[in-house]
């Protein structure tokens, strides 16, 4: 580790894609990590890929009472948790009108009410222990308005603001609150939105992946490895706290 202290770190949504990358980028430097996503298989292939100690905790974070036994599963195993990556999280694409109730509803209980449960329940041990790192993984669509995202939006948003707030509560007891800001990325989100836009306007695949892709100055998707190092600047920065950090190649400057 070449002097980084071992930690306890959690990321939820640890399965595939960004939260993958922040687990990998995590172990790689020494700290012990706990996978937490509902797709028990996928978490056997990404702990295998750890270099580091790891815990599968097949979760359901939309469950207030498994997300509870998750956080005391690691508490068990390797106390508190210290490192809090909080990554599951969903999309939809639907004009405002068109727009359910329950579509509503999903998005913000993914999104942002299953995050404030994390804090909630991960700030009182790192305060105790007068150090803490939590980096949310949202969206420039929580700084911006976009059409046919109104759930998704607002939801983003939202974290943001949760995540604000509470930087400012914790500002002086040695934990930190940040929130990473991706564009889009080459994960299987981002393939979802490609097969939207084929089947909303009958472009190919390739088509609609290049429309996303020239939507970012750099004309071209981020990588999940990219917002994952963006995370660890927080987790190794103790002066970066409250900030919603942009990782989109310059969409949104901010």
């Amino acid at each position: 580790m070449d002097g980084t202290v071992s930690r306890v770190a959690l990321v939820t949504g640890a399965s595939q894609g960004i939260g993958a990358a922040c687990a990998l980028a995590l172990s790689e430097v020494g700290h012990r990590v706990a996978l937490v996503a509902r797709n028990a298989s996928a978490l056997d292939d990404v702990a295998s890929g750890l270099p580091g100690e790891s815990l599968v905790i097949p979760t359901d974070v939309l469950d207030p009472v498994a997300l509870e036994e998750a956080f005391a599963r690691v508490e068990s195993a390797w106390g508190p948790v210290e490192v809090l990556v909080v990554n599951a999280g969903a999309a939809m694409s639907a004009p405002l009108v068109k727009t359910t109730d329950e579509d509503w509803q999903r998005m913000l209980d993914l999104n942002l009410t299953a995050p404030f449960r994390c804090l909630r329940r991960a700030l009182p041990g790192m305060v105790d222990s007068g150090w803490g790192r939590v980096v949310v993984i949202a969206s420039i669509a929580g700084k911006t308005g976009g059409a046919r995202i109104a759930a998704y939006t607002a939801s983003k948003h939202g974290v943001l603001g949760l995540v604000r707030t509470a930087a400012m509560e914790m500002a002086r007891t040695g934990v930190t609150v940040n929130a990473i800001c991706p564009g889009y990325v080459d994960t299987p989100m981002t393939d979802e939105s490609v097969a939207n836009i084929s089947a909303g306007t009958g472009r190919s695949s390739e088509d609609a992946r290049s429309i996303l892709a020239n939507s970012q100055p750099i004309g071209r998707l981020v990588t999940a490895s990219e917002v994952a190092s963006a995370a660890m600047l927080c987790v190794d920065n103790g002066a970066i706290n409250g900030q919603g950090l942009n990782v989109d190649g310059g969409a949104v400057q901010s």
